[in-house]
């Protein structure tokens, strides 16, 4: 008992524990979006699109700083995703093959950046690595309060469309009838989904974010359709 107990007071395992539940429910949440729009691979492809990103905020600042990192990592996965959109709405590529193409040019060109990071004469970009595998026990307090402040965002984005989300996930041609822009709330939809994708970069990394995003969502359909039918 008092190994449990000791478990349970340290700080590292505090940190990483606390880490691992708020991108499980942010993940849960925005994934579940994800899957129901047959866009489940959005989060491969933008995970991917994050890595040049981080390392270009780092380029350009020379430091290591999280909030940059991750602001880096948003820019160019709201990029990828606004390509990605517009190339499968544009020209006669479905979204898969757009997200294939988007995924490899901007991990490529990621890796190419991390590589030339990584043979600058300094030991400031140690470290940035970590966002390819992922690595929890890194997590700070100050990590955990993006965490929560991002998916509270989140939470209150969902909450406050609610219905023009759902409507556009199961019926777009209803909820165009209804007067919703349907290119608005993919565009909306889409934001949320690189948030969340962006905060858990640290965490898992850009590997393993698309199974984060996916595994909750399908198993919370799957508890739901359960609890439907009984």
């Amino acid at each position: 008992m008092n190994r449990i107990l000791d478990l349970f007071s340290d700080y590292t395992f505090l940190m990483v524990a606390t880490g691992s539940l708020l991108m499980g429910i942010i993940s849960g949440v925005m994934g579940t979006f994800a899957v129901l729009r047959k866009q489940s691979l959005l989060g491969d492809g933008v995970s991917h699109a994050a890595l040049p990103g981080v390392v270009l905020a780092f380029l350009t600042t020379g430091t290591k700083n999280t909030e940059l990192l991750l602001a880096g990592a948003t820019i160019t996965g709201l990029l990828a995703t606004f390509f990605m959109l517009s190339v499968a709405k544009r020209t006669r590529l479905k979204f898969d093959s757009a997200l294939a193409l988007m995924m490899s040019a901007f991990f490529g060109l990621g890796l190419v950046l991390l590589t030339y990071a990584q043979k600058q004469p300094n030991a400031n970009q140690a470290g940035l690595n970590r966002f390819i595998f992922g690595q929890a026990s890194t997590l700070l307090f100050r990590d955990l309060v993006i965490m929560l402040v991002t998916g509270g965002v989140l939470f209150v984005l969902t909450t406050v469309f609610w219905k023009e989300l759902k409507l556009s996930t199961f019926d777009p041609d209803y909820a165009q009838s209804l007067g919703f822009s349907p290119r608005k709330l993919e565009v909306l939809i889409s934001a949320m989904i690189v948030l969340a994708i962006i905060v858990g970069l640290q965490t898992v990394g850009v590997i393993l974010m698309s199974a984060m995003l996916i595994t909750p969502a399908v198993a919370a359909r799957q508890w739901t359709n359960k609890l439907w039918a009984w």
